[in-house]
């Protein structure tokens, strides 16, 4: 038997890609990442078979995206980035010493220390 499993629909050949599971009680067919280990209430898909998976009338398709597969960065994410670049670039303010090593204002207090835990209070109170 071959180490690579193959599509589970009838006459394919090619080399599963994604696992097919049935919800029942949901109506719903998941379509997900293909599963470790073959198992008989699962159906192995190909490539093909997968993209053009259709549930029937009243059910529904959820696909899961593979968690390896690099995922596009949204508006959000790009945002942030540019904030935080923007925020690295600004200038810090300087100490009395001039070193840029100064204690801004709204920087909290440390208390105590014990260990690697610390206790900082905040400059308003």
């Amino acid at each position: 038997m071959s180490p690579v499993r193959r599509c589970s629909r009838t006459a394919c050949g090619r080399p599963a890609v994604a696992t097919l599971t049935y919800v029942y009680a949901d109506s719903t067919a998941v379509l997900g990442p293909l599963a470790t280990y073959a198992e008989p209430h699962c159906y192995d898909l190909c490539a093909e078979h997968s993209e053009r998976l259709t549930a029937p009338r009243g059910w529904e398709v959820v696909r899961l995206s593979d968690g390896s597969a690099p995922a596009h960065p949204s508006g959000d994410d790009l945002e942030a980035l540019a904030n935080a670049v923007r925020e690295a670039a600004r200038p810090h303010d300087r100490g009395p010493d001039g070193d840029g090593r100064g204690r801004r204002s709204a920087d909290p207090v440390e208390v105590a220390r014990r260990g690697h835990l610390r206790v900082l209070r905040s400059p308003d109170s």
